[in-house]
């Protein structure tokens, strides 16, 4: 259960707010193209502002060198961007933008802030102690506020100077995004409806070894799909032609077979193999064996969709984290949009663990048919495998 207090548990009406966003979103030629973390962002900024709060936001966008100033990942279109999404539901926000994040030119920008309105900070990640947890910069953002808000889930898992550190010096709670994220993927893990089916994708099974051995403890089934398949066929001792298995992680794959005791963990029984790593290569289906030399599996196969679909139908709960093939190729992606037409079309609480997985249900036009999609794609993992989340552990409890 979520044991946190949020903005309405506390007074905020003309106070200083700084509030830890997750603004780290794609821009290309200075614009945002696509905004899906800003728009989940909105109920939270418009509760505080009708309040009369002064709200200094501050998010990390992209990965800068350590400490360095990169100006294709400044914070300026963003600002630009929100002040538009602000207008649009009503009276113009007046929204600022300033190009420091600690230090004078930050200090006096929160100090002139009125009521109601909005200051965008610059790139927390422009400054080293930011990933280090540095206390003296927490000290700086902490310094510029009475009052910290966390509604950044996306950061949630990482213990950095904005997101953690912050907590410790000033009163933190957490915002509606932050509380929506944890109710339903705690709920997910903690005491789901059953039955619960985990549908896992992706590349690595490396990168997911905690989330299976959670998951398969709590689903009734976990379905697997996307490159980590080929790990688990090739520890069965299947030739995997040019396929990308995670050589590292077969003895993994064996005991996570063994443990699953093949009923609990499905695996494809069809795939889609090419000859080529592109969209245009040669491509045919086949029943999961030996791949060819020189072939590679980019997709599930229809078989495979038609039985997963028959899983989830009969599913309470379906939690999905990871695409079933190479879905950014058109000729790849029918596994993955068949898992997504089946999880749409589920009578059931339905939540898109983050990453490629949004991107996945977002392409196929089906993003408003699920119950939760989540903003955080390593934050979602970490949750799937149960693991304490710093920034949301540093906030004070109800």
């Amino acid at each position: 259960m979520f044991n946190k207090k949020t903005i309405k548990d506390i007074d905020v009406k003309g106070k200083r707010l700084l509030v830890r966003v997750d603004f780290n979103v794609p821009i290309k030629d200075g614009k945002v193209t696509d905004d899906t973390r800003i728009q989940a962002e909105l109920p939270t900024l418009e509760y505080l502002l009708k309040q009369e709060a002064a709200l200094i936001l501050c998010s990390h966008l992209g990965r800068p060198k350590d400490g360095e100033r990169q100006p294709e990942f400044s914070m300026r279109p963003v600002a630009h961007h929100l002040a538009k999404l602000l207008r649009a539901g009503g009276p113009r926000k007046k929204v600022l933008f300033c190009e420091e994040c600690i230090g004078p030119l930050a200090q006096e920008a929160a100090k002139k802030l009125k009521p109601s309105e909005v200051l965008v900070l610059e790139n927390t990640r422009f400054y080293a102690g930011e990933t280090k947890n540095d206390p003296e910069m927490a000290r700086q953002l902490a310094s510029l506020a009475d009052v910290y808000v966390n509604d950044a889930f996306g950061s949630a898992h990482r213990a950095h100077a904005s997101t953690e550190g912050v907590a410790h010096i000033l009163p933190g709670v957490a915002g509606f995004l932050m509380e929506k994220e944890i109710r339903y993927l705690g709920q997910a893990v903690s005491n789901p409806d059953k039955p619960f089916v985990a549908i896992l994708g992706g590349a690595k099974i490396i990168d997911k070894i905690g989330v299976i051995r959670n998951l398969l403890n709590k689903a009734d089934q976990v379905l697997i799909g996307g490159g980590m398949a080929n790990t688990f066929f090739k520890a069965q001792g299947i030739a995997m032609g040019d396929s990308l298995v995670d050589e590292q992680a077969l003895e993994t794959a064996r005991e996570l077979l063994e443990s699953a005791n093949g009923s609990r963990l499905l695996l494809p029984l069809d795939v889609v193999i090419a000859n080529r790593f592109e969209d245009q290569a040669d491509s045919q289906v086949m029943a999961v064996g030996s791949v060819p030399a020189g072939w590679r599996i980019m997709d599930i196969g229809p078989e495979t969709v038609k039985k997963y679909s028959a899983v989830i139908q009969r599913a309470k709960t379906v939690v999905w984290n990871g695409p079933m093939g190479v879905f950014e190729f058109p000729r790849f992606a029918m596994g993955t949009y068949g898992v997504a037409k089946a999880v749409a079309a589920a009578k059931a609480t339905t939540i898109i663990g983050g990453g490629d997985s949004v991107a996945a249900i977002n392409q196929s036009g089906l993003a408003d048919k699920i119950t939760h999609i989540s903003t955080g794609g390593g934050a979602s993992l970490e949750m799937l495998e149960g693991l304490v989340l710093p920034g949301l552990a540093a906030l004070q409890d109800k």
